[in-house]
């Protein structure tokens, strides 16, 4: 029964996420001016990498240093042009890619941010190979308060057959790296994935054990989540995708993280309160920047180009590098803001009710009665909270979205004509 139910949701949540990530050509991308003083979230894109995962559907390339440069002073470019229509931000997320692959200009990109933005906190990705005292140190100098390391596990067959053993060295050498980067920023994540191909309970007892015994501050353990692209690439590298185990390997996670650890989302595990990678949690509006960046401003979602040349050229030429948008009905709007408010945990729905009036509660009721009649969810207090069963049916939602918004990615690579830009 239980199996059902998951992939009722998950049919049903890829149907209607695939409709809300269909971009037409009808509507001319334009990206609304600031001002309001509602706090937002920026959203960095860098794209570049020494080498390419095989389940990574991100907007990705292979480092050239020139290159490289040259987007870092678009980037820059890019910001002043938000600023100057008003836009100011609370708070900076720097996803990628490797966004650490040139520290200098990375700090030289987050000094202007501070500069122009009214920045509170700045969380960063990184790779296990760059936790080095010297990048270690420029990004403290930036300001950063959280680093996030992309580890994904620290079992050597599943790290040889993802092509990141060569990159980062063994799951001892990551473990290693881990522990001597503790204590550098107010909070060090650690980037983990469930459910591989060829990944067994017992490696994924290993990885938890790992991070345990060094009381790393904070633990995000995504699912397995790849776009149709993409899945072909990890069939052929990692194994056939499947979601059998996926439950089975979340509960895992959670029997043994509880309650030293708790809940900042429905995969994110804190010792205590910090910034998350769900951004989208703490901010239900966000500028995306950057080479396929995808943003959420004022009830339009847009998208900035996926080619890197393409991106350059148009700040360089004082324009915004938008490709595609689109304007979310009531409905869309109150899907969304229903699913990133609940990602945390919990909702309070007088927000929403007062956002979209009466229209707005009718929608709201046709996503909460599915998660009541599956006995997902429980009402205290004027709000409602995910329990257990409830927590896991979220982590089957959220893959779903970004299962939407992965292939949307591969839609733009392509310039939905077929003309494909090299990753």
């Amino acid at each position: 029964m239980t199996d059902l139910i998951n992939e009722h949701i998950a049919r049903t949540a890829r149907r209607q996420f695939a409709g809300a990530m269909t971009f037409s050509g009808d509507e001319t991308p334009i990206l609304e001016k600031g001002g309001d003083g509602r706090e937002r979230l920026l959203y960095l894109h860098v794209p570049f990498c020494e080498s390419l995962c095989p389940y990574c559907s991100f907007n990705r390339v292979v480092f050239d240093e020139a290159v490289c440069r040259r987007y870092f002073h678009a980037l820059r470019k890019e910001m002043a042009l938000y600023g100057e229509m008003g836009h100011d931000f609370k708070a900076i997320y720097v996803g990628g890619g490797t966004p650490t692959i040139m520290a200098d200009e990375l700090a030289r990109t987050l000094d202007r941010a501070r500069k122009l933005f009214s920045i509170a906190e700045i969380s960063v990705e990184t790779n296990p190979n760059h936790l080095t005292p010297e990048i270690m140190s420029i990004l403290k100098q930036a300001a950063v308060n959280r680093l996030s390391v992309g580890i994904q596990s620290f079992d050597d067959g599943l790290l040889k057959a993802m092509g990141r053993y060569g990159k980062y060295g063994s799951g001892e050498d990551t473990a290693d790296r881990l522990s001597r980067a503790m204590g550098h920023f107010d909070t060090l994540n650690a980037d983990m994935i469930f459910n591989f191909p060829g990944q067994t309970e017992e490696s994924l007892r290993k990885d938890i054990e790992i991070l345990m015994e060094r009381e790393i501050d904070q633990i995000t353990w995504y699912p397995l989540m790849v776009s149709d692209s993409t899945r072909r690439e990890v069939s052929r590298t990692l194994g056939q995708v499947e979601f059998r185990r996926e439950k089975q390997f979340y509960d895992l996670i959670v029997d043994r993280l509880l309650p030293k650890y708790a809940f900042s989302s429905a995969w994110c595990f804190s010792r205590r309160k910090s910034m998350i990678d769900e951004y989208i949690v703490d901010y239900t509006e966000y500028a995306g920047l950057g080479s396929g960046s995808i943003g959420y401003l004022k009830g339009r979602c847009y998208a900035n180009t996926f080619d890197i040349e393409g991106y350059i050229g148009s700040l360089e030429e004082g324009k915004l590098p938008l490709m595609a948008s689109r304007t979310f009905v009531a409905s869309d709007m109150v899907r969304y803001d229903f699913l990133m408010r609940f990602f945390g945990g919990s909702l309070d729905v007088e927000p929403i009710i007062e956002s979209y009036g009466w229209r707005g509660a009718l929608h709201l009721g046709g996503c909460l009665i599915p998660f009541i009649l599956a006995g997902g969810i429980r009402y205290r207090g004027r709000r409602f909270f995910l329990n257990r069963r409830g927590r896991y049916y979220w982590v089957v939602l959220m893959r779903e979205f970004f299962t939407a918004v992965n292939n949307f990615r591969d839609y733009c690579r392509n310039d939905g004509n077929g003309e494909r830009h090299e990753r």
